[in-house]
């Protein structure tokens, strides 16, 4: 097994947007509506949106390959690009996100790992994320690796309001 992670860039905005949806959709489609799956997608992961985030000073993502072959994404967030307001000392983890067939491989782990590399080279002091209330298995890998949830917040998916837990790990 081959894992490799490399930083993208905005010619890679087709692949990230095949990812997103594929990802997004595989994980969330049987736990809401199609009229919201389908109204989150195509504001969230339209390719002018994917362009904005990737050409944003305090974002940046990373592919994560297996094998040679694109297995899924790292999203990390610093100073005003984050979605929740945490302060200059944080790094927000947007989005790790795995296609369903290179899951259960440690890409995840792998692609965590980095995010928090790439956090205590930026000398941030906590790496935090959101993840839906409803994700078990999400919720259990984070708390695996050492985060606790410290608050929670709305996330509107199509018309329906739901809640995020928020996430958090000092890092030393």
């Amino acid at each position: 097994m081959v894992v490799n992670i490399k930083k993208c860039t905005r010619e890679d905005v087709l692949l990230l947007q095949e990812i997103s949806i594929e990802t997004f959709n595989d994980t969330f489609r049987n736990q809401n509506s199609p009229e919201n799956m389908n109204s989150y997608l195509a504001k969230a992961f339209h390719s002018k949106q994917l362009e904005k985030e990737l050409s944003n000073i305090s974002s940046d993502f990373y592919f994560v390959y297996f094998n040679n072959v694109t297995a899924g994404y790292l999203k990390i967030n610093i100073n005003d690009a984050q979605s929740e307001l945490m302060g200059d000392e944080s790094l927000e983890i947007e989005r790790i996100y795995i296609r369903n067939k290179f899951q259960k491989h440690g890409l995840g782990k792998q692609l965590l790992n980095r995010a928090i590399e790439i956090a205590l080279e930026r000398n941030k002091t906590k790496i935090w994320l959101g993840v839906w209330e409803k994700n078990e298995p999400a919720i259990a890998f984070y708390k695996k690796m050492g985060f606790v949830q410290t608050g929670s917040h709305s996330f509107l998916m199509g018309d329906e309001e739901q809640i995020d837990l928020i996430m958090s790990r000092a890092l030393s």
